[in-house]
């Protein structure tokens, strides 16, 4: 498993974002496509490769059918 710095806001909300997608059943691909996003950005925020705009944290938070708050509510990533 890779160290991750969890102290980064990108490398917490890759997490999240992956937490809740796989909650959710969908592939990276499944979520870009219903986001209107390709499927190797969603890897690279993910992976915290990626800054990630407002619009698009929206997008995902819709298409996941969760509040933005609970998409930005990283004390529930299993650590």
């Amino acid at each position: 498993m890779k160290d991750y710095d969890l102290n980064d806001i990108n490398v917490l909300f890759g997490l999240r974002l992956r937490q809740l997608r796989l909650q959710k059943g969908m592939t990276q691909e499944q979520l870009g496509y219903e986001c209107g996003l390709h499927r190797t950005y969603v890897g690279q925020i993910e992976r915290a490769e990626k800054n990630i705009t407002l619009k698009n944290i929206e997008k995902i938070a819709k298409n996941l059918d969760v509040n933005i708050t609970e998409l930005l509510d990283f004390s529930k990533i299993r650590r």
